[in-house]
């Protein structure tokens, strides 16, 4: 009897450390779904958005900035719970006329869906505005991290002359520090700081997907070949941002200029020749009065860029964090790769540059067929370029160095006058165009009107998340988007009429030189007229090295 009592002693003992152990697995696998959490560094506490049914945890530090020009360092530990309610400060800026934010903005914001899910995906959002401007709240997450079941993460970094500054007096720290690239410092703690604690909000550190908007966007590219970068995320989306860099020592030069006026003001040097020439010395009391400066004094420098890199230069070629070979190098972070544009990207660029804004905000523009036919030439032919340098022309350069699959998309939604009017006659498939199919209300609400919404758009949104939530979880956007190749220049249009989504697999096999032999043939304007447009507001943009260098040698 006893030897049969220990026998089911022996059977229920293993029975309870099974099922005990399946308790445990069942109990790991779920997220706890509190908005008291606690990260590496202390313990938070977020809150329930009980309207779209998500958890978020809004400005926690990830990392902090003891000086300009320095790289970040690792946040101290905290021991009383962190009020993770509110908004972080965004980085210094000048925004819409008005100094805002601080220097030391390294803050992030993570949602995720109000459900027991674990390991779930992760989205790195880095926001756009030239650099210069924005902040982590430009888009929140809140509205459709249910739609791509992931968990979102969006960044502040410095922006400017203090998230960019390659002047020869401030090289005196590590060499990551002296390539003048700050923002990018900024970016990979931030990375840094996921994979340490994203976990603890049921994301997956071994599924990353860097994803940027603009000059987001662009910053994303840039990590691609850093090799800051390596192995720090998974994935990546880059809204409306291709390829661009700058050289260091012709920034130095613009740097100077910029700051000369202030070296002026504070009675430094006497002249601007002089300032220049100081400026561009590396004596430790320029570093000493560059420390000095009021941020306030230093935000609006060089505010009037207008995505142009000859006025802002940033992303330096230094050597280290970015290669002097730029994109030519063969050592690429490969990685899945998405790259989304509007097909109308330059329209908010046209409408606000000096030369229409004026009309365009009265309203007069659209009243007066010679101004409006300068307008949709410069719109439509910027568009052009911009569109290829975000998608198809990123691509060509990367072609030959990536291994990995390269997606393109190419929104058309907003340009046919029977869908949207008012867009299609002004604004079209803008830059930001995929901002309202996830993010409600939209940012570009008092743009884009009431007749963008409408069931072929409901439609399109749909399936726009669909994309998304398929490239965040496999690296593959869905079986309708085929990666690109050079001999198929595969894109994928996204449109839809008033009743549904209009989605169709085609290639953009066009060049940024057939653009412009477009608008050479172009007769709705005199040569004059395009001379004035070419030179005065379609120049010097990111996107405009072919028409710059055919303007040059007119």
């Amino acid at each position: 009897m006893k030897k049969i009592l220990r026998k089911w002693a022996t059977v229920l003992g293993m029975a309870t450390v099974f099922l005990g152990g399946c308790t445990a697995t069942k109990q790991d696998n779920a997220f706890n779904q509190e908005v008291e959490q606690t990260i590496k560094s202390g313990p938070i506490k977020g809150q329930k958005d009980e309207d779209n049914k998500v958890l978020q945890w809004l400005g926690v530090p990830y990392a902090t900035v003891s000086e300009r020009w320095t790289a970040p360092k690792p946040v101290e530990s905290w021991k009383k719970q962190l009020d993770a309610t509110k908004a972080g400060e965004p980085a210094l800026q000048l925004s819409n006329g008005e100094i805002k934010g601080v220097e030391d903005a390294l803050n992030l914001d993570i949602v995720r869906p109000d459900t027991a899910a674990k390991d779930l995906p992760v989205i790195v959002f880095v926001h756009g505005g030239n650099n210069q401007t924005g902040l982590a709240q430009e888009i929140k997450g809140n509205t459709f991290v249910n739609d791509v079941n992931a968990v979102y993460v969006s960044l502040n970094y410095r922006l400017g002359v203090l998230g960019f500054n390659p002047l020869p007096a401030l090289k005196t720290g590590t060499d990551e520090e002296n390539s003048g690239n700050y923002t990018l410092l900024d970016l990979a703690a931030g990375l840094d700081w996921v994979k340490e604690n994203i976990e603890t909000f049921g994301g997956d550190a071994d599924n990353v997907t860097l994803v940027g908007f603009s000059a987001g966007g662009r910053d994303v590219m840039a990590t691609l070949i850093s090799p800051l970068f390596k192995d720090k995320y998974d994935k990546a989306i880059s809204f409306s941002g291709g390829i661009t860099l700058a050289d260091e020592t012709d920034s130095q030069e613009i740097f100077a200029k910029a700051f000369a006026p202030l070296v002026i003001e504070d009675k430094m040097k006497e002249t601007e020749e002089e300032a220049i020439t100081w400026l561009l010395s590396d004596d430790k009391a320029v570093a000493d009065y560059l420390h000095q400066i009021e941020g306030e004094r230093l935000a609006p420098l060089m505010g009037n860029a207008g995505i142009r890199m000859s006025v802002f230069p940033h992303l330096y070629k230094d050597g280290v964090v970015l290669p002097k070979e730029g994109f030519e190098t063969s050592k690429i972070n490969d990685v899945p790769l998405l790259l989304v544009t509007g097909t109308s990207e330059f329209s908010l660029f046209t409408a606000f540059d000096k030369y229409f804004m004026e009309d365009f905000t009265s309203g007069n523009l659209f009243k007066n067929a010679d101004k409006m036919a300068e307008f949709l030439y410069a719109r439509n032919y910027g568009g052009d370029f911009y569109r290829l340098a975000n998608g198809v022309e990123s691509a060509r350069i990367l072609a030959d160095h990536y291994q990995s699959p390269i997606y393109i998309g190419e929104i058309q939604y907003g340009a046919n006058p029977e869908v949207t009017p008012t867009l299609a006659n002004g604004l079209s498939a803008y830059h930001g165009i995929f901002e309202p199919f996830l993010q409600s209300p939209s940012n570009y609400a008092t743009l884009i009107g009431e007749d963008f919404y409408n069931d072929g758009q409901a439609a399109l949104a749909k399936a726009f998340k669909g994309y998304l939530k398929d490239f965040i979880a496999t690296a593959k956007p869905g079986q309708d988007w085929k990666a690109w190749t050079k001999a198929g220049q595969e894109v994928l249009m996204i449109d839809a009429d008033k009743e549904k989504a209009m989605i169709a697999l085609t290639s953009d096999t066009e060049t940024a030189e057939d653009v412009l032999a477009r608008m050479e043939a172009d007769e709705t304007l005199t040569a004059e007229q395009k001379k004035v447009l070419n030179e005065q507001v379609l120049n010097g943009r990111w996107f405009s090295r072919v028409l710059d260098e055919a303007t040059s040698n007119d």
